[in-house]
């Protein structure tokens, strides 16, 4: 079976979907290809023809995910001095990685005033 038919495999569309339902996010091209945000910050991109997303993470947590799980995660060369990390969308379990993935990176861009006014976003248990 082809990897684009495997069931919950996320898609750039999934990516669209999630992101555009954050508050107060809008997507605009930059670089020629999609990018996502939230009172005027980049929280996403979907970069590699949409088979992957670029989104915030503090550098800590990004080296690790790079150490942890390199098949899924890895920082790109030129985003290397940023808090950015890559994820492969095919990599990813699932559409509720995928959410988790997208709403961490929004709450690093979003305003006080939209993280104060959604605390059902607020950070994943365990954190």
């Amino acid at each position: 079976m082809p990897a684009a038919t495997v069931r919950g495999m996320p898609d750039a569309d999934d990516v669209r979907r999630i992101a555009l339902s954050l508050p107060g996010t809008t997507e605009k091209t930059a670089w020629s290809m999609p990018t996502f945000r939230v009172a005027g910050k980049m929280f996403a991109t979907l970069p590699e023809d949409e088979t992957s997303i670029a989104v915030r993470c503090p550098k800590d947590e990004r080296d690790e995910l790079a150490l942890a799980e390199p098949e899924k995660f890895w920082i790109a060369g030129h985003e290397a001095q940023f808090a950015w990390v890559r994820a492969r969308l095919a990599a990813l379990e699932d559409e509720d990685e995928l959410r988790d993935i997208l709403a961490d990176s929004w709450r690093q861009a979003a305003p006080p005033r939209l993280l104060d006014a959604h605390p059902e976003l607020g950070l994943p248990p365990g954190r």
